[in-house]
């Protein structure tokens, strides 16, 4: 008898298994269809180079908001930080904060004063009042950089998840894959729609995909956390118990020190280099926001400065909402999924929002069926989230290697716009083809992590330049390039020297050992070298023209002369 329920038991699960594929297959493929059909019906009303960089101005402050909130609420957001607030508790809200936290600044110093200044690249500011080929071609540099490391918490994101969807886990296949190969196929895949997003339907397809996402994303973070408290009787307390206890770790799981700032025992040296990169990693998540170039780009698609000023105001609500609803999902995976299920699944907890996803649909929607029907909806929402994050940063970056490096530095800008488009779309394939080989060696690390390195790099070499292009009447061409290779080389050169690339068993490449630099985000000391840099590059050049920092500072904060 006993042998009989095991294998009704095993069959029944094979069912379960079975159907959630066959539900998150059809969903997946009801998505791609629908945003493709957005992107072909784009595509027909982008005719300009105004239309491909900016959506044509012609979104309004909630319609870019909504985009901003969906370009910005990326897989780090959803897969990683509820993966990270489950395996480490109280210290992974610290990336909820520092996300939530860093949109002020982008209000307060860049958000307006940007909108004003450029036209379709964080470039058009820099070079505004210094020499356009020196500058443009350092923050083309700058900005495939950044959305480089950007799009690998996505790819891996998406890897993770399909592998999870298709209920592969090690030691078993799906159509003659294992678990690798699934994750590189589906890396590839998510690579190859990214680009076509991308080069058929511009900022404007960019645009109305990302505004379908964050609807999504909202609803789906939303239903799951209501879940989740209903589970507990809407008693934070139980929750939080419950995932303390669960976790294995006690009381440490609801304090701080358990992954970040940990006190090593008799090491005083480790303990030291472990609050530094805390403190590091802090700095990265509040100051990067505002160097980001796929978010900056986001402020031309808006006709006014006022209609930028309510987008990010929209964006804040909207983002805001979320990261609290983060909490839930990242305990609630704690209590009712567990962290060795969520590790045995995917190391790095990336998982751990569609494990909690089909746990709750098992609870409240009845067994197999439900708990796959769960599964599916919160795996297509996040695969949603994958691809309009990858669509938004691959467009940044094609973008600034036509305009800025393609038509202003090679061209001299004698080219026509056709021609600058035609280089941006070709320019996303070479930028989608690197970010999918590079993913395939990223794969053991947590995609907020990953995140958190993209911002560190954007703070260390584009938020300098920025800030000093807009607030200080000396700056020139010398400060703005040092500015921007001093930072990012600083920044790239200590993250591949950190233990993020080598020498432990969860980097890129952990059977090599070349680290020396012991913090895993190089902000602390990266991001005041690119300010040092601005600095220098600037007092060392006699360089100087007054009137154009006059011309630029009314053009900033009262929008005249904007495009």
């Amino acid at each position: 008898m006993k042998t009989v329920h095991a294998v009704e038991t095993f069959l029944a699960a094979e069912a379960g298994n079975h159907t959630a594929r066959n539900l998150t297959i059809t969903l997946f493929l009801v998505f791609v269809a629908v945003t493709l059909g957005i992107t072909i019906w784009a595509s027909r009303q982008t005719k300009t180079a105004t239309d491909f960089y900016a959506g044509g101005r012609s979104f309004s402050g909630f319609q870019n908001g909504m985009a901003i909130g969906g370009d910005y609420m990326s897989a780090a957001s959803f897969l990683g930080i509820a993966g990270i607030i489950a395996l480490y508790g109280y210290d992974g809200f610290l990336y909820s904060i520092g996300f939530l936290v860093a949109w002020l600044v982008a209000l307060l110093l860049v958000a307006e004063l940007l909108r004003n200044s450029g036209r379709y690249t964080m470039a058009d500011v820099l070079a505004f009042r210094m020499r356009q080929r020196p500058v443009r071609t350092a923050a083309a540099v700058s900005t495939i950089t950044v959305s480089i490391f950007y799009l690998l918490a996505q790819m891996v994101g998406a890897g993770a998840l399909v592998a999870l969807l298709l209920g592969i886990k090690p030691g078993t296949t799906f159509l003659g894959m294992d678990a690798s190969t699934a994750k590189i196929a589906t890396i590839i895949m998510v690579g190859a729609l990214m680009i076509i997003y991308v080069t058929v339907g511009g900022m404007k397809g960019t645009t109305y995909v990302q505004i379908v996402k964050a609807f999504l994303l909202m609803g789906g973070a939303l239903l799951m956390t209501i879940l989740v408290l209903a589970k507990f009787n809407f008693n934070l307390s139980a929750l939080l118990g419950q995932a303390a206890e669960a976790s294995g770790k006690g009381s440490a799981f609801l304090e701080p020190g358990l992954r970040y700032g940990v006190e090593v025992a008799g090491n005083s040296t480790q303990t030291f280099y472990n609050k530094v990169d805390l403190l590091s990693l802090g700095i990265a998540l509040v100051l990067g926001t505002a160097g980001l170039p796929h978010i900056l780009i986001r402020f031309y698609t808006v006709p006014t400065a006022k209609a930028a000023r309510k987008s990010v105001l929209w964006a804040i609500g909207i983002i805001g909402t979320f990261y609290l609803l983060t909490l839930a999902l990242g305990f609630g995976a704690a209590a009712l999924v567990g962290s060795q299920a969520i590790t045995a699944q995917d190391k790095a907890g990336n998982t751990a929002a569609p494990q909690l996803a089909e746990a709750l649909g098992i609870d409240f929607f009845g067994g197999e069926l439900g708990g796959a029907a769960m599964l599916a909806i919160i795996a297509a929402v996040a695969f949603a989230t994958i691809l309009a994050v990858v669509a938004g940063l691959t467009l940044a970056s094609s973008s600034s290697l036509a305009h800025d490096f393609y038509a202003n530095v090679l061209k001299k800008g004698e080219t026509s716009e056709r021609q600058e488009v035609r280089v941006a779309r070709i320019s996303a394939l070479g930028i989608g083809a690197v970010s999918i080989a590079l993913s395939i060696f990223a794969q053991n690390l947590n995609v907020a992590f990953l995140v958190a390195l993209a911002f560190a790099v954007a703070a260390s070499g584009n938020l300098p330049a920025i800030l000093y292009s807009l607030f200080w009447r000396r700056f020139n061409t010398s400060g703005a390039v040092w500015a921007i290779y001093g930072g990012l080389l600083s920044a790239v050169l200590l993250v591949f020297f950190s233990p993020v690339v080598s020498g432990a068993a969860t980097s890129m490449f952990p059977n090599h050992d070349w680290q020396w630099f012991p913090l895993s985000n190089p902000g602390i000391l990266s991001i005041p070298f690119g300010f040092l840099c601005g600095w220098i590059g600037t007092v060392i050049s006699k360089e100087h023209d007054e009137d154009k920092y006059a011309e630029l500072e009314v053009r900033a904060l009262t929008g005249s002369g904007a495009h």
